[in-house]
């Protein structure tokens, strides 16, 4: 491809989104819209613009988690709003510029590199069964001859079934001479891009339509259809790991986030979240299971388990009910219904039904250090900091204030006490009272 400059529009407010989060900044698969524009351009170009104006500060910040080479400008939106005024007073660096929007997350580079052809304008197009609500664009000779809105438009054009996608490569040189003669003497009052492409044909330049996949330039403005992007893009998320040998049970019902990594020979089951950055090797997660910026190697989780930041669970079994925060498990056992956070377990230890690791103490987390072949009874409670050595047996019940030595019995219950015939007794006087 020819070296060219990517200028992304994402300036607007997004009033049908019906929110006070910036429009760009709704997520799909646990990222902003806008990440993915700029994702797939990076893989185009190293001249990347961003246009913001509405919440710029906050979108600009939100980006800069992920990117450090795009150059941010705000658009002069009192004195040149609307999409051509967007453009405005950007130089690229490269002769040609391919202007993309910030809503349109499911966009990838493929389709992208199909605009590398020797034109004035490269515009997209689609082919649709009914253009209803969109521009409609007239091609002749395989030449773009004139576009016009559906407000605009005659019968015989509203007939046409070839949509304006919104998406334009210009030749830089044309661009900037062309830019100063955009007008506003239009009811919304707004400089509008797609007048350079009536000044094209004008002009008689050479304008040439790129038919493109509806799916991929699907813009994004209102909720329903992030919900339905979302759906589209997770569907690409599960293809490429069913291709690549994961067994998911029932994929339609599991959610994975953009960073996730699955290898090796695991199951997903229905049900399930992947959040973050996890990654799992060679697991097995049941169903229901939350794994969040977590590590699960060679072990098996669930089923409605939850593995919150920061956990390694490797070669490990974890069951119902159990939740992790910050907590390396290796080589454990912990069957159900525990708590186990900001801990260190070691292979061979059993954690019981009810265990709880206090980490907490109202104003700092501390430590569980818990050994080898720790055998832990149901209902403990270990009150971090706290450091079990290896070969530990733990009674059902216990809390647990300070360490143990290695090859201990620990045991923290009162003494039995029975008192016979006192049920009558009891319930004798409640009657008299």
């Amino acid at each position: 491809m020819d070296k060219k400059s990517i200028i992304i529009l994402a300036a607007g407010q997004g009033t049908r989104m019906k929110s006070e989060l910036p429009k760009v900044l709704h997520k799909i698969s646990g990222k902003p819209m806008l990440y993915y524009s700029i994702k797939e351009a990076l893989k185009l170009s190293d001249d990347i613009t961003v246009v913001l104006y509405h919440q710029f500060e906050k979108v600009k910040k939100e980006m800069e988690k992920y990117f450090s080479n795009i150059n941010f400008v705000i658009q002069d939106h009192q004195n040149f709003p609307g999409t051509g005024g967007a453009v405005m007073n950007i130089v690229p660096k490269y002769s040609k510029v391919l202007v993309l929007n910030g809503d349109m997350p499911l966009i990838q580079a493929s389709e992208l590199e199909k605009f590398d052809l020797d034109a004035t304008i490269v515009m997209s197009v689609l082919e649709l069964q009914s253009a209803d609500g969109y521009g409609r664009v007239i091609i002749e000779n395989g030449n773009v001859k004139k576009i016009v809105e559906q407000k605009d438009a005659s019968i015989d054009e509203l007939a046409i079934t070839t949509a304006n996608a919104g998406i334009y490569q210009f030749e830089t040189k044309f661009l900037l001479e062309n830019l100063p003669k955009l007008n506003n003497n239009n009811n919304q009052k707004e400089y509008y891009i797609t007048d350079l492409v009536e000044m094209a044909i004008k002009e008689g330049k050479i304008l040439k339509p790129i038919i493109v996949n509806e799916e991929n330039f699907k813009g994004v403005n209102s909720k329903v259809e992030l919900a339905d992007a979302e759906v589209i893009h997770q569907n690409r998320i599960k293809k490429e790991f069913l291709k690549a040998g994961v067994i998911m049970r029932l994929p339609d019902t599991i959610y994975i986030e953009e960073e996730v990594q699955i290898e090796g020979e695991t199951i997903i089951e229905n049900g399930v979240s992947l959040l973050g950055t996890s990654k799992i090797i060679n697991s097995h997660i049941k169903t229901n299971s939350v794994i969040e910026n977590s590590l699960i190697e060679n072990s098996d989780v669930g089923p409605m388990a939850r593995i919150r930041p920061d956990s390694k669970i490797i070669n490990t079994h974890i069951g119902n009910f159990v939740e992790t925060k910050k907590a390396e498990l290796r080589g454990v056992k912990a069957g159900h219904l525990s708590y186990l956070g900001d801990c260190f377990i070691d292979e061979g230890t059993n954690i019981g039904c009810g265990t709880i690791t206090c980490n907490y103490d109202g104003v700092n987390k501390h430590q569980t250090i818990i050994g080898k072949n720790v055998f832990v009874g149901s209902d403990t409670q270990f009150v971090a900091p706290v450091i079990i050595q290896d070969d530990v047996l733990i009674g059902a019940g216990a809390t647990v204030t300070g360490d143990i030595k290695k090859g201990a019995l620990f045991v923290t219950r009162a003494k039995a006490k029975v008192l016979d015939g006192y049920f009558y007794k009891h319930f004798e006087n409640k009657k008299k009272s």
